[in-house]
């Protein structure tokens, strides 16, 4: 399944059980781990579960295993490795906290400018 199609399907999963907040990162200018972060909030501990269960099903059925999940049985911060695609399932007060997204935005913010100046 290709890379763009792996992409859509998380999302396509996350949407299916009403997660809020769904951001999609390209990081892959920024690191050699993987190509993309998905980012997305459930409303309580057993949504997270629920939404990185989803997503782990939904990509199974197109032939994608996920190779490691973690946080699944405290629901908080729920993270699913699909190598070139890490989704985190985040209650809203973590992800706040954590600020992943702002934290890898503003890497890539830097990194265009400073491609920019040279």
């Amino acid at each position: 399944m290709e890379l763009e199609a792996i992409k859509q399907a998380v999302v396509d999963a996350l949407e299916d059980v009403k997660a809020i907040d769904i951001s999609v990162l390209d990081v892959s200018k920024m690191t050699s781990l993987t190509s993309y972060m998905i980012i997305a909030s459930g409303s309580s501990n057993r949504q997270t579960r629920a939404l990185a269960d989803n997503v782990q099903k939904k990509l199974k059925e197109h032939g994608v295993d996920a190779q490691g999940v973690e946080g699944e049985k405290e629901g908080e911060w729920v993270l699913v490795d699909f190598g070139d695609i890490v989704l985190h399932v985040m209650l809203p007060a973590t992800r706040d906290y954590y600020n992943l997204d702002q934290l890898w935005g503003a890497a890539e913010s830097r990194r265009q400018t400073a491609k920019a100046a040279s």
